[in-house]
């Protein structure tokens, strides 16, 4: 399996506030005889490469670098190589599947199934809900940012971004504020990640499927995203997939009370043991399918 990591740069063990899921995912799963490999992102750690500028499209490339070194390892049987991708990681690994016929199966951890601006204005608004924001407020806050997003989606570079965020928000955010917002973003992935529809990729995905999401998942809500997952497998006559929602469980599959970002460093658990024997027996079942089929 090719772990693959969520957004932003991220190291090999997709280390986040203290915790290091892909180490603790990639040792529970060679414990069960399933190599792994993992990878920092590119211009992390021990990678060469620029982060800097490259978009979701480009991070696939990488992945499939990783499929393509997989292949030469004598103990790695080239048939049965897969996926795990959480988070962004998890709308890559279906773009690669859907153009890989090396790709024997896929597991998307908290992926979304619609497009990357409605993820984040919802995001937006249950965030800003879970932080105890009144409904209203929360709604409000999910406008102002469909409102930046979509100035981000039309705009070329970030002199005229700026200048139309100012035109627009003026009244609702101070200039420190707006510049703050144009300094910040990595505008080229934003743009790609915006526009980019998962079910285009997922509707041509082939291989078996696995597409979990935690019930109190706040960044990619399980509500929005798991149904969108569902249909465009199903329109794309895929029979082998599996989509499930784990009760309890926030964006990084820990056990948790409200899901809130803020909760991720205070949590002990770094993956919940329920996510972890789903993930390895789903992959161990659709192991033997493969062989027998290839």
């Amino acid at each position: 399996m090719v772990l693959i990591t969520g957004s932003g740069p991220q190291d090999r063990d997709e280390t986040i506030m203290g915790h290091k899921p892909f180490l603790l995912l990639a040792d529970y799963l060679t414990r069960r005889g399933i190599a792994v490999l993992r990878a920092d992102d590119r211009g992390v750690g021990k990678s060469t490469g620029e982060f800097s500028g490259a978009t979701t499209a480009d991070f696939a490339t990488d992945t499939e670098a990783g499929i393509a070194y997989l292949k030469t390892r004598p103990e790695v049987n080239p048939k049965l190589i897969g996926l795990i991708g959480h988070s962004e990681g998890a709308i890559i690994a279906p773009m690669v599947a859907a153009r890989n016929p090396d790709v024997a199966f896929i597991v998307m951890l908290a992926g979304s199934g619609v497009r990357g601006d409605q993820v984040i204005v919802t995001q937006v608004e249950l965030l800003a809900e879970a932080s105890g924001q009144s409904h209203q407020e929360a709604i409000r806050a999910g406008e102002k940012q469909r409102k930046i997003l979509e100035l981000v989606k039309g705009n070329i570079d970030d002199s005229n971004l700026e200048k139309q965020l100012h035109e627009e928000l003026g009244d609702e955010m101070t200039d420190a504020q707006i510049g703050a917002v144009v300094r910040q973003l990595n505008i080229r992935w934003l743009r790609y990640f915006l526009n980019y529809d998962p079910a285009q990729a997922l509707r041509k995905v082939r291989c078996p499927v696995l597409a979990l999401n935690g019930e109190k998942d706040l960044q990619v809500p399980p509500k929005q995203n798991l149904p969108a997952i569902r249909n465009s497998l199903k329109a794309g006559g895929n029979k082998n997939f599996e989509v499930d929602e784990l009760p309890g469980l926030n964006h990084l599959f820990q056990t948790a009370k409200t899901g809130s970002p803020a909760e991720y460093a205070e949590i002990e658990e770094t993956i919940s043991p329920v996510a972890l024997e789903k993930i390895s027996s789903w992959i161990m079942k659709n192991r033997v399918q493969a062989t027998a089929l290839r």
